[in-house]
């Protein structure tokens, strides 16, 4: 591919040598370059490209992207951008010969909801034989092949690759998480999603390395709905007005507002044996009786921002209803139904303002008992054990302190920073170090009636210590105590 060709759509100054000229790869990562390939240097958190500049070129770079001022090495092209990393996305994309223009691509974004609402819509769009990719906070998913996944988005380069991937394998939609991170750091950038959608925003993700304040991380979000042909809004949020400020797409809403295009009346929770789930009743811009076996109030915006996109494929209702009874997402509010006298489940909640809105959801059941096992991962801000430990407390009848990923940090010590936050709360309590025994322990101790989650670990399937990760996924865990192992 000729460099002029991947440059087309930025702006840019060729500082030497010449654009119309053939390189054979796109690489962002010194140590992946080859002869004759573009080097595009990135400015990260720990490593800056533009030092690297001398050692690619010895490994024969044809071409530097640079974005700042750098002494011009001999016998290579060098192009000055604005921003590399918006460069990069650019060039991936023309490299890979635009796969997104191939797709359907759907793009969800919100503090909560993006990683089940992803399923959500996989779920209906295959059921109605639309071949649908995925890329998440917990996998990518191509077809049958799975893939871990590092980041929620993923850098530029890579989404591209995996798109084409996506097409190769037939797929005709993708729907993907676009995480705040992924705006501001341009991953998303060289294509149009043809849908947006919007969940909830609030607070997360602020600090050092992520975004300076909350502002920023609302303005970050916002800009999906600059980059999409069709934005679907949780019209219910209190920060809707401001995520739809600018926005260039056409905008459609759900919730439970009299305003909304599509919204949920007549709301209930549905309490079964080994079960807890909700249904309502959809009215709007479509007319129907919905039940999903997640609970809790966030599960119905969940399926109407599900439903909301899928209504643009002419989905058949019975489809639509039947792909929602049978979607299960590994570690959000995940139950495992092991007896039919109390209710087990596996959630990702790792901070105070996830634990808070799964323990506040699951006490309107009114369960006999609410027991909350959780760890806290070391190495992390302390503040965390604090708030998590009182949320717990105060909300869940028993909380069983455990071990989560302690990394670098003494497990016993992290316990005790928790054991601070969680007596300031009413509710008893136990400390068991092992989290094997700790959910042995909720087992072989439950009451008929209770609801019990095991909170933190969620579609983690390992558990990191001292540096090295060791396999431990609680589904696993539980049948090896339900069988005695």
């Amino acid at each position: 591919m000729y460099l002029s060709q991947m440059l087309e759509k930025l702006e840019y100054t060729c500082l030497q040598g010449q654009v119309h000229t053939l390189v054979t790869d796109l690489v962002y990562d010194s140590r992946k370059v080859t002869k004759d390939s573009v080097f595009v240097c990135i400015t990260g958190a720990i490593a800056d490209g533009h030092n690297y500049i001398q050692e690619v070129v010895s490994k024969g770079a044809a071409a530097i992207i640079v974005e700042k001022e750098v002494e011009l090495p001999e016998g290579v092209i060098v192009i000055r951008v604005d921003n590399t990393r918006k460069a990069l996305a650019y060039m991936a994309a023309a490299y890979f010969g635009h796969p997104a223009q191939k797709l359907t691509t759907i793009g969800i974004t919100g503090t909560k909801g993006k990683t089940t609402a992803t399923y959500m819509i996989k779920s209906i769009l295959e059921q109605n034989g639309i071949k649908t990719g995925l890329i998440g906070t917990i996998e990518t998913i191509i077809g049958e092949q799975s893939t871990p996944a590092n980041n929620t988005t993923p850098e530029s380069y890579t989404l591209q690759q995996t798109f084409s991937k996506m097409v190769e394998a037939g797929c005709q939609c993708v729907v993907m998480e676009v995480s705040s991170q992924g705006l501001m750091l341009h991953r998303v950038d060289g294509f149009t999603f043809d849908y947006g959608i919007f969940t909830n925003l609030e607070p997360d993700h602020i600090g050092e390395h992520e975004h300076k304040d909350f502002q920023d991380y609302l303005s970050c979000k916002s800009k999906l709905f600059r980059q999409c042909k069709v934005g679907l809004i949780n019209i219910d949020d209190a920060h809707a007005e401001e995520i739809l400020q600018g926005h260039t797409c056409k905008v459609e809403t759900y919730g439970f507002s009299e305003k909304a295009d599509l919204r949920a009346v007549n709301v209930n929770l549905v309490k079964r044996p080994g079960f807890l789930g909700v249904s309502y009743r959809l009215e709007g811009l479509m007319n129907f009786d919905v039940e999903i076996d997640i609970p809790g109030k966030f599960s119905v915006y969940n399926s109407l921002c599900a439903i909301a996109l899928c209504r643009h494929f002419d989905v058949d209702i019975d489809n639509i209803k039947r792909s929602l009874d049978q979607v299960k997402v590994k570690g959000r509010v995940e139950i495992i139904p092991i007896s039919d006298k109390f209710t087990l489940m596996i959630d990702y909640a790792h901070n105070a303002m996830s634990l808070k809105s799964l323990l506040t959801t699951l006490k309107e059941y009114n369960p006999k008992r609410l027991v909350c096992m959780f760890g806290c991962g070391g190495n992390r801000a302390k503040s965390r054990r604090y708030e998590m430990g009182e949320v717990s407390s105060s909300l869940a009848d028993l909380t069983v302190v455990t071990s989560d990923n302690p990394r670098f940090e003494e497990p016993q010590e992290i316990i005790n920073d928790i054991l601070i936050g969680v007596k300031k709360g009413p509710g008893q309590y136990v400390e068991i170090i092992d989290r094997k025994e700790a959910i042995k322990y909720c087992i072989e101790n439950a009451q008929e009636g209770d609801v019990i989650v095991l909170a933190g670990k969620g579609h983690e399937d390992y558990q990191e210590i001292k540096g090295v990760k060791y396999p431990m996924d609680e589904r696993v865990l539980i049948q090896d105590i339900l069988e005695g192992r």
